[in-house]
């Protein structure tokens, strides 16, 4: 059969920021599941620039069998349409929808969009290769795990797939399928990789953990090495962003991809993110040794009462220790703060935002609490009638979501515009800026200035 798996057309705020597009990994997986018995093809429409009209033509061309569409939250809207092109295109094809949305929405999803067959939740891997072969093969979808799929009248909820165990089982992303000479950073090729999988740790502002099951799953070191020897060898790629939810949760192995890296002798930089309690000094060295350049620290909160109340099970100073260590060994530093949290005030956000200031980091990431499907958070805002809209394409994280007793979504809108403010245009910020020539950040800068002095 023709398969082809499409990213819809959507302009992140990310990249709207930075200007950087992240390849979809989890078609790439997809693709190297089918591609032993399909032809398949990959559209990445964001990083393609791709209209909608740009969707429908490459469709007519392809005149794709089963069309298959993932999608985050913010981009449903825009995932509904390219389903309704698919159908427009070929009636008789099927249209299969996964992601995270859909995942803990499979019904509201078919509902919504009578242009999607089946829903895919979760670990897409093996289910995927199961519905392909029913669908070739003409057999009953009751029989396939992991899916939520209309039949005449009727939404049928199939028993779940297993997650799969042995994740070094899993093929390697099909890159050669992506447009890998557009992904880039600063005009130097850069691609992203997964070594593990899930996390054991339940933050009720997360659904990562209860996608993949809410346990950890890490690929071998060995494994891992494989990978990066194609994309530092065959795809010339120096810039790796590791995407893991923790990477370093499991120091032994983390510290043996470092090894990895060095005795090879490649000449890469990379990212990835942790916990603050999941390092140690002698961990970081070795990262450092191994290329790494910046650490993501998920910190989000500087007031100890709304970490607690978050499930986040750390402390202030273990937050202070592990910047500490990190740039001591020469570490770039991201925190990542959210603001809005259910019990936050104006003045536990502002100690937040004060806090991230007195941290020695590089950069700081604030967001607003967005409640996402799958999250504990969603349900208690859906339980307590706390949602200010259901307008998904608002789902952004940098829109107020959620009513927060005590704070206006005004004065919210204000802190967070005063959090970017003033952490970023500070002299020793900007000055980095104009040093490393980093010019877009000072164009952003002076639009988010303009856009906070209208809104006073």
């Amino acid at each position: 059969m023709k398969v082809c798996l499409i990213s819809p057309p959507y302009n992140s705020v990310v990249k709207s920021v930075v200007g950087v597009s992240s390849p979809p990994l989890g078609l790439a997986y997809l693709a190297s599941v089918l591609r032993k018995d399909h032809e398949v093809r990959i559209i990445d429409s964001s990083i393609l620039d791709y209209s909608v009209e740009d969707v429908r033509r490459e469709f007519e061309r392809f005149n794709p069998d089963i069309v298959g569409i993932t999608s985050v939250t913010p981009s449903i809207p825009q995932a509904y349409e390219v389903a309704k092109i698919a159908k427009e295109v070929r009636e008789d094809s099927i249209v299969v929808m996964g992601g995270p949305h859909v995942t803990f929405l499979p019904e509201q999803t078919l509902r919504k969009c009578k242009d999607v067959d089946i829903i895919v939740k979760g670990e897409g891997e093996k289910i995927t290769e199961e519905l392909a072969t029913a669908i070739e093969n003409e057999k009953p979808l009751e029989n396939v795990r992991g899916i939520t799929f209309r039949k005449e009248d009727k939404i049928l909820n199939n028993e779940p797939m297993p997650f799969i165990k042995n994740i070094d089982a899993i093929p390697f992303p099909s890159r050669d399928l992506l447009p890998v000479d557009k992904y880039q950073v600063n005009g130097t090729r850069y691609t992203t990789m997964i070594t593990s999988r899930g996390c054991p740790f339940r933050c009720s502002f997360c659904s990562s953990s209860r996608l993949f099951g809410g346990y950890w799953r890490g690929r071998s070191p060995e494994n891992v090495l494989d990978e990066m020897r194609i994309i530092y060898e065959d795809y010339d790629t120096k810039n790796i962003e590791f995407m893991d939810d923790t990477f370093t949760l499991d120091q032994k192995r983390a510290e043996k991809i470092c090894d990895g890296i060095i005795k090879e002798g490649w000449d890469i930089k990379w990212g990835a993110s942790s916990r603050v309690d999941t390092i140690t000094k002698k961990l970081v060295e070795k990262m450092k040794k191994a290329g790494c350049w910046i650490l993501f620290l998920g910190i989000e909160s500087g007031c100890q009462r709304i970490l607690d109340a978050i499930g986040k099970r750390i402390t202030i100073h273990q937050v202070m220790k592990a910047v500490k260590i990190v740039k001591d060994a020469g570490i770039q530093v991201l925190g990542s703060f959210i603001i809005g949290f259910p019990g936050d005030t104006l003045k536990s956000i502002k100690r937040t935002i004060d806090f991230a200031k007195s941290l020695n980091l590089d950069w700081a990431e604030f967001s607003i609490l967005t409640p996402y499907p799958g999250s504990p958070v969603f349900n208690f805002a859906v339980k307590n009638n706390l949602l200010l809209t259901n307008d998904w394409s608002k789902y952004t994280a940098i829109s107020p979501i959620m009513k927060i007793e005590g704070v206006t979504e005004k004065q919210l809108k204000s802190l967070f515009q005063e959090a970017y403010i003033s952490f970023y245009l500070r002299p020793k910020i900007v000055w980095r800026w104009i040093r490393n020539k980093q010019f877009i950040f000072i164009k952003n800068g002076i639009k988010l200035v303009t856009s906070y002095l209208k809104s006073r």
